[in-house]
């Protein structure tokens, strides 16, 4: 069990749900970002505390805005103190064709997807550094690898946090802080059980292990990975997708 921080930017979704169960299951003090004051963070922080998750803390922060993202590195430290463990999950998608692409839809996915990891983690590397302890862990796709129609600008988002992983891995592994990608595949979140039937079983049939993956083996994955165990992975993907792309 561990007492550790974790920080999920992006957290309330499905994946992202499972995550902070699993993890506040496991003992880590679990932490979570919002953007949109809907009263959905309210009602979503509420439903985990009665279905058995308590302590799992909001966040407002809107992780395109390097001051948010300044203002919850402090508003998290006060919370927890040093945040050990970074999971960089904030995302959307802006599908189009290229030619059809607007630049607005081009530069939302590329800062939202991108420029975020870059806002978010600036404001917990340094401590990290200072302990001599860390472990980021940054939330990709398989678009990455194989590219999809209609996402240019969601696939080089994710392409680019991968190569952000490499570079960082590299300058901080020896303080005693790893940087790691998990590329998700097609998982059965709401989002994905809504694709049309006769579009879904198609996507399904495609995937050489015959099913979509569950939010819980994102989160598991992730488990793995930010454990203090894990001190000699770094820089790595970790493609979890069915074998739906192997490279």
């Amino acid at each position: 069990m561990s007492n550790k921080t974790v920080l999920i930017t992006g957290g309330m979704g499905g994946i992202g749900t499972d995550m902070c169960r699993y993890l506040h299951k496991q003992g880590y003090k679990v932490a979570t970002t919002y953007v949109h004051d809907s009263g959905r963070e309210k009602r979503w922080k509420d439903t985990q505390e009665q279905e058995g998750y308590p302590g799992i803390e909001v966040f407002h922060c809107d992780v395109v805005n390097w001051d948010a993202c300044e203002k919850l590195g402090k508003a998290v430290a006060e919370k927890f103190g040093p945040v050990e463990c970074l999971v960089n999950m904030a995302g959307i998608t802006r599908d189009a064709v290229f030619t059809k692409m607007t630049p607005q839809q081009w530069q939302e996915v590329i800062d939202t997807n991108l420029t975020s990891v870059f806002n978010v983690t600036k404001q917990f590397i340094g401590p990290m550094i200072e302990n001599g302890y860390g472990r980021i862990v940054n939330i990709s796709s398989v678009n990455a690898a194989k590219g999809q129609f209609g996402q240019t600008n969601y696939s080089a988002a994710k392409s680019g946090m991968h190569g952000f992983t490499k570079s960082l891995a590299q300058e901080v592994v020896r303080k005693g802080v790893t940087v790691n990608t998990v590329s998700p595949g097609y998982i059965s979140t709401e989002l994905v059980m809504k694709i049309r039937e006769d579009v879904r079983e198609k996507i399904r049939s495609s995937i050489p292990v015959q099913r979509f993956g569950e939010a819980s083996e994102i989160a598991r994955t992730v488990a793995f990975l930010i454990d203090e165990n894990a001190g000699y992975i770094t820089g790595a993907e970790f493609a979890v997708n069915g074998g739906l792309h192997m490279h």
